[in-house]
């Protein structure tokens, strides 16, 4: 199945820990590239992290943050520096004996010193697997949310695909007319010249200009491109980059079909095909 590049997925969950929240984006990108937002204690897994943001994701420009607000029962018990107390109220005591009144002592300002309150250390393992589980509820959120814009690019590029081969089809259909219209233009311009011509030598060149302007080749080749563009659409695979590619070959053979063009109507045909392509190339970039 065809993905996209830009998807979006938020997953939320309450815990003993508190509300623990995922927020996933993605936007285009050559290559793929994580940048990840984590809370000091979980570092030690950003590792298992990245790896199942990449499992989820080849190209793509992926920002993951994951957030924790603590809740009413997840409060952390709190212990005194005893030790440093005690130095703070020793100074503190021998600064009011030399103010006087003024020098009263704060017990707040004590308790906001910093390292006199200290939380004491929480077991991060809890957190990091529940943080875990609900990255993999996100990352199926992500996916799904993907997937379904890459599904809207495929229709469109199946589409723009048939075109395509319908376009090819009509100006293949033609091309025995064009050519004898060039034949008898030929004709009629040599006839008015009143010059004697050697049938011989007449149908030589005749086959060497209808060969230059013969673009016979071209519209196979599109509609070999077609068939392409449809086995790789049904691979399941990402073929982002194969997409890019075959779309620089719709245009090559677009843009000679147009160059060798002697005709109107294959003209614009030619500068249909090229729009139909374009159309193609700018959603191909969104693909993963």
């Amino acid at each position: 199945m065809l993905r996209s590049m830009t998807g979006f997925a938020h997953a939320e969950r309450a815990t003993p820990s508190g509300q623990l929240a995922w927020e996933i984006r993605s936007v285009n990108h050559r290559y793929l590239e994580v940048g990840l937002r984590l809370p000091e204690e979980l570092r030690a897994s950003e590792a298992e992290f990245r790896r199942a943001i990449g499992a989820a994701a080849r190209r793509g420009k992926v920002d993951a943050s994951f957030y924790v607000r603590p809740g009413p029962l997840a409060g952390r018990e709190l212990t005194l520096d005893e030790a440093l107390l005690d130095r703070l109220i020793e100074q503190a005591t021998a600064l009011r004996r030399r103010l006087g009144p003024e020098g009263r002592i704060d017990a707040v300002d004590l308790l906001r010193w910093p390292g006199v309150v200290k939380e004491a250390e929480r077991d991060a393992a809890p957190l990091a697997a529940a943080a875990m589980d609900l990255l993999t509820e996100a990352l199926a959120a992500f996916t799904a949310s993907r997937a379904a814009e890459g599904a809207r690019i495929a229709e469109m590029l199946r589409t723009r695909g048939a075109q395509v081969g319908a376009i090819a089809g009509e100006v293949a259909a033609r091309l025995p007319d064009v050519q004898a219209r060039i034949r008898g233009k030929l004709a009629e311009r040599l006839a008015a010249l009143s010059a004697e011509v050697n049938p011989e030598r007449f149908e030589q060149e005749v086959a060497l200009l209808l060969q230059k302007m013969d673009v016979a080749e071209e519209l196979d080749r599109l509609r070999s491109h077609v068939s392409e563009l449809e086995s790789s659409l049904a691979s399941g695979d990402a073929v982002g980059r194969k997409l890019d590619f075959l779309m620089q070959e719709f245009n090559r053979e677009a843009n000679t079909l147009s160059s060798k063009s002697q005709d109107v109507e294959t003209t614009r045909k030619a500068v249909e095909l090229k729009v139909l392509i374009e159309q193609m190339r700018e959603q191909v970039q969104n693909v993963e």
